[in-house]
This record gives structure tokens, C-alpha cells and sequence, in this order.
């Protein structure tokens, strides 16, 4: 049986966004489109109703406007609504566990500010056992077309070549194979001094990273090139700060994918990792995180 993609709706903008990703993805991979609505009642919510019982039954209509909108959109993908009952980042993960991926929505703060990523977000994206793709609401989320031109971009993988990296290399081809894209894959780090004007051992020609880094890049996607031998694969190992590179390199892709290694300590704590925190505040590309097995 297929893994559905999930996506996680809540009547705000960004949760549309989310359900309109989450459904060119899902006919992408030729699976169904879940729809997950997380309700716990809350005086603030994202709706203004009245009262908890307006409320509940505004909540109760959230997942059916989406599943008619984009079956208006979409008329030949499978979807399925469901409304569950608890803490939006339990509900949310649960879904992650039976489905190929999850998407979830983030708003914009304003400006050049960035996008805001809730404590919902934030729970999901750390605890999470399978990817999380986080995407963007904005006003081109109302007028694009059913296929949107951002499924015909570039795929940008962040590697961290300090630990093994698997499970995001391998959503990544994958990702790139699913919309014949080409694949470029990133490590950021700053040198040490005496490499910064080429001068020390492993040097290389500038804004490539020292020849070592490269090499070590070549190892870690060399079987996943045999696997994929479609995708176009370009490699850059970059100096500066890591989030700055995957920021400026992903910022007119398709999907930036990066790797979330697991906890060892305080393993209930969110914790997704300064790299990856600076990425998914500051990526107006759709970001998927990736856990390590």
C-alpha cells in the first residue's frame, strides 16, 4: 500500500499553502493526499467564531473547504480528510509516521524579516520520524497555477560532511528524479586562516572549498549518482557561514532538503540545529528536514 503525503491544514494561509504543495507532490509521486486537520480548542485560534462551540464547528469545516478547493484544482488525486482530536504537534507527527512525508505551512513575518515558524512547527520539525516540508504562505499561493513553476527548479541538498547524511541525500535524488531536475548539493564551512587566500594545504580555486572537502562529497553521493544515474548532479563546497550558503543557493529553487541528526540528550527538548533553524526562518524555498535513521 502507498504512503499518503500528509499535509497539515488549520484555515489559515498557511496551511492552504501547505494542502497546495502537499498536492502537486502527491500526484508527483502518484500517491494520495492526506489532509490533517489538528483541533484543540484554543481561545486564540486561528479563526475569530465565538465561543468554543462556534469554534469547533469552524473546525469541524476546515478540512472540507480544503479537500473541495482542491479537488476543484485537482480533480484526478486522491484526498482524504481528517479531523483529529489533540496537541496539533502530536496529531501532526502521528500523521508523519503513516505517510511519505508531511507538509506543514509557515507565515511571513514581513519584509526581509523572514517567515515565522511556531512552537507547532518547531515540535514537528524536531520530533518528527519522517521528512517535514515546510513551505511559505504568500499571495502567489492564491494565483498560481495547479503546476506551480517552483516543481521545475533546481533541488539543493545541504550536506554536513561531519556525520553520515543518508536518509536527506537519498529524499534529495529522489526529489530531483521525481521533477527531472538537477541536483545541487552544498557544504558551507569557513576556513582556517591559512587556507582563506590559498596558501595552505588543500586550498582551491576560490568560493570551491578546500580540495578535501570536495573529494569527501564525491564518497558520500558516489552511490547515490549509480542509483540515480538521471540526475544531473553539480557539487559546490562553499566558504562562508552554512546557513548563508544553503540560503543563497536555494533562494530560487525548488526545494532546499536538509538532515536533522537525532538527540541523545534531552531527546524530548525541540531542537532542530542552529544550521538548519537560521534555513527554515530565512528560505523562501519549500525546506524538507530529513531524520537520520
Amino acid at each position: 500500500m502507498k504512503r499518503p503525503v500528509a499535509a497539515g491544514v488549520n484555515g489559515a494561509a498557511a496551511g492552504l499553502a501547505a494542502a497546495d504543495w502537499a498536492a502537486r507532490e502527491a500526484l508527483l509521486r502518484d500517491v494520495p493526499l492526506w489532509l490533517v486537520h489538528a483541533w484543540e480548542w484554543q481561545p486564540y485560534a486561528y479563526a475569530p467564531p465565538e465561543g468554543p462551540e462556534a469554534a469547533r464547528r469552524w473546525s469541524e469545516g476546515v478540512p472540507h473547504e480544503v479537500t473541495d478547493r482542491l479537488r476543484r484544482r485537482h480533480p484526478g488525486l486522491e484526498i482524504t480528510a481528517e479531523r483529529v482530536i489533540g496537541p496539533p504537534p502530536e496529531v501532526l507527527c502521528g500523521a508523519a509516521t503513516d505517510a511519505e512525508l508531511l507538509v506543514i505551512g509557515t507565515a511571513g513575518v514581513s519584509g526581509a524579516a523572514g517567515f515565522l515558524l511556531g512552537s507547532v512547527g518547531m515540535a514537528t520539525v524536531a520530533h518528527a520520524e519522517r521528512p517535514v516540508v515546510l513551505v511559505r504562505a504568500g499571495d502567489r499561493e492564491e494565483q498560481s497555477p495547479p503546476a506551480a513553476a517552483d516543481d521545475l527548479g533546481t533541488v539543493v541538498l545541504g550536506l554536513d560532511l561531519s556525520r553520515p547524511c543518508d536518509e536527506a541525500v537519498r529524499f534529495a535524488f529522489e526529489a530531483a528524479a521525481l521533477r527531472t531536475a538537477p541536483l545541487l548539493a552544498v557544504h558551507g564551512g569557513t576556513l582556517l586562516p591559512h587556507h582563506r587566500y590559498g596558501g595552505g594545504p588543500g586550498a582551491s580555486p576560490a568560493g570551491h572549498g578546500p580540495v578535501g572537502e570536495r573529494a569527501a562529497m564525491d564518497e558520500m553521493l558516489g552511490p547515490w549518482r549509480e542509483r540515480y544515474p538521471a540526475v544531473d548532479v553539480t557539487e559546490q563546497a562553499l566558504v562562508g557561514r552554512p546557513a548563508q550558503c544553503l540560503l543563497e543557493a536555494s533562494a530560487h529553487a525548488a526545494l532546499l532538503v536538509i538532515g536533522r541528526h537525532r538527540r541523545t540528550r534531552w531527546p524530548h527538548v525541540p531542537h532542530i540545529g542552529h544550521v538548519a533553524h537560521a534555513v527554515l526562518h530565512h528560505s523562501p524555498a519549500p525546506v524538507a528536514v530529513v531524520p537520520d535513521l
